[in-house]
């Protein structure tokens, strides 16, 4: 053998084709001609463009059209199809179909191979998808960083991932009602408290039954009305809870920091553990009683299961991405997302803002259904909030609102009166008596006291209980809510 020979033979074995079954394609063509009950079987998840054999795509096309139209899908129906086509004249006509009869496999074995085909075309996909990746790494595109590109890739790959997933569909409803006996019996081994995981903020466990998992939480509000603080409480209550009862109650928290960094997170909960104000934290103004207490509360923190991503920008594929990592080295019981709005849109999608929030708000409540836990998401009010008299925000102030409503399985809104209050006090018009402005002086006084470390927390939506309104306590300077009523136990 001649050297040139034995390189050509080198060559011609390191040749691949992409992954295909022409062989299952056509017998999956042929099980719906001897049955059109096998379409059936596929047609949720397998579409013309799965098959590798063009030809065969059409083949499968055509039987769908007929089947829906409520006719029989065989060769002497689909023969005038064959004879108008010239692309199917090529491969054989009508001799063609006969050969596709005959290489039929049962009822039983379609969906099978149907999913066979599938999960080729899957991985032909992933093959390309691959090959883009790696050409777009090798272009000298200065405006496309290699951030962006990997973002754009798991934007691919989320796609790909969750476009005509086969997993799922109709379960009887007798395992529906076992599923929901379960929930019941957690709720009833709680001496009647609830199925979800507890907030530890009880009138709001009471209103909410806890969070539940699959479940999209929108807590939405204006700016400096504790929205952050609010969860990250909610977060600690929960991972604390895990932690104390080795695993039994609460759950491993997630938390995506898009504004504030892990550091002003972790420096928060220590305010709220320690009862050392943030404020005096940040400006050095401890004294050594309270530095020593500092560094034991932090000690105390050390085992609380909450995870940290304070990466700016990500996209719900990045979300989602770390997220099952996170679940499948730790475990996971809930997420955390502040802001929503801060979430960026997938590389080169510009359709509007308000498509893009409602892309988002659908991505998240899909995470929270895939990876069967709540999420809780901050979103921003528009500003219209501030131009009224009653400034308790209501579903219609959601910004950019697009599906955030119809996505969301509860929508929450925080309130603090005190905050508008302060920032009201009355001043001496002119011509106005002393006796007068006193007199509207000390209503003032006495609605700021009535409001003073009193926030709300009102349940505009809630698909599976009622909506209303929550009153808690809150201390502003270690950003930390509470029960209002004393007489509540925490459990915290």
């Amino acid at each position: 053998m001649t050297p040139e020979a034995s390189d050509g033979d080198s060559r011609l074995s390191g040749f691949r084709t992409l992954p295909h079954n022409v062989e299952a394609e056509k017998a999956l063509l042929g099980a719906i001609f001897a049955n059109n009950r096998a379409y059936e079987a596929v047609s949720e998840f397998l579409h013309p463009e799965h098959f590798a054999f063009g030809p065969n795509g059409k083949v499968f096309e055509a039987c769908g059209k007929l089947i829906e139209r409520g006719q029989i899908a065989d060769p002497v129906t689909l023969k005038a199809m064959f004879e108008q086509d010239a692309a199917l004249s090529e491969i054989g006509g009508t001799a063609y179909l006969a050969e596709l009869a005959t290489s039929a496999v049962g009822l039983i074995n379609a969906g099978e191979y149907g999913r066979l085909v599938y999960d080729l075309y899957l991985k032909r996909e992933l093959i390309n998808l691959g090959e883009d990746v790696v050409e777009a790494a090798y272009s000298g595109d200065i405006d496309q960083t290699a951030t962006q590109q990997i973002e754009r890739a798991e934007q691919n790959l989320y796609d790909l991932a969750t476009s005509g997933n086969y997993e799922g569909g109709f379960q009887t409803f007798k395992n529906s009602v076992v599923d929901a006996v379960r929930l019941a019996e957690t709720a009833h081994k709680r001496e009647g408290a609830f199925a979800g995981v507890a907030t530890g903020l009880t009138d709001l466990d009471k209103m909410l039954g806890g969070l539940h998992p699959s479940d999209l939480i929108i807590l939405a509000g204006r700016p400096s009305m504790g929205k952050t603080a609010l969860v990250t409480n909610i977060a600690f209550n929960v991972a604390y809870s895990h932690a104390r009862s080795n695993g039994q109650e609460g759950g491993v928290v997630g938390f995506f920091s898009l504004e504030m960094s892990a550091e002003q997170l972790a420096s928060r909960i220590l305010s709220e553990q320690t009862n050392i104000p943030s404020d005096a934290m940040r400006k050095g103004e401890l004294s050594n009683e309270e530095f020593n207490r500092l560094v034991v509360g932090s000690q105390q923190l050390h085992q609380i299961p909450i995870f940290i991503d304070d990466t700016p920008a990500l996209t719900v594929s990045a979300l989602r991405t770390r997220a099952r990592r996170l679940k499948r080295q730790h475990g996971l019981d809930a997420i955390v997302v502040d802001y929503l709005q801060l979430i960026a849109s997938p590389p080169g999608r510009h359709d509007g803002r308000v498509q893009e929030v409602s892309e988002i708000t659908r991505g998240l409540k899909t995470l929270a259904k895939e990876l069967d836990v709540p999420v809780i998401a901050l979103s921003q009010l528009s500003r219209a909030v501030e131009q009224r008299d009653n400034k308790r925000p209501q579903l219609a102030d959601l910004r950019e609102s697009g599906s955030i409503e119809q996505d969301a399985d509860v929508v929450m809104f925080i309130f603090r009166e005190e905050y508008y209050l302060d920032r009201d006090e009355p001043f001496q018009r002119q011509e106005e008596g002393d006796d007068k402005f006193f007199e509207r002086k000390q209503r003032w006084e006495e609605q700021l006291e009535k409001a003073r470390n009193i926030a709300e927390v009102i349940i505009a939506k809630q698909r599976h209980g009622p909506i209303g309104t929550v009153r808690l306590q809150f201390l502003g300077a270690f950003t930390r809510f509470g029960n209002l009523d004393e007489t509540h136990e925490s459990g915290y």
